[in-house]
């Protein structure tokens, strides 16, 4: 028998006045090292427009290790590993 690790889906993860911290991109490494998408909610407390969001998710996909396709929507930023 062969037994497959299926990946997990959508993982959950909260930004917030700390802003993009080396932890935070280890972490994220770490969360798209067995989840296939991530789920990015800007809080508050972190300045959150568009400008803002759009300024994190590109500083996001260049320090990443992985090849990922963003995407932003409302105060999310969506990772999806490819």
């Amino acid at each position: 028998r062969k037994i497959m690790i299926k990946l997990l889906k959508v993982a959950k993860f909260q930004i917030g006045k700390s802003g993009i911290t080396p932890g935070v991109i280890q972490s994220l490494n770490l969360i798209l090292k067995s989840h296939r998408q991530v789920r990015i909610s800007v809080l508050k407390s972190s300045g959150r427009n568009r400008n803002t969001i759009e300024i994190m998710s590109s500083e996001i996909g260049k320090r990443i290790e992985y090849d990922t396709k963003i995407k932003i929507i409302g105060f999310t930023i969506i990772i999806s590993r490819r």
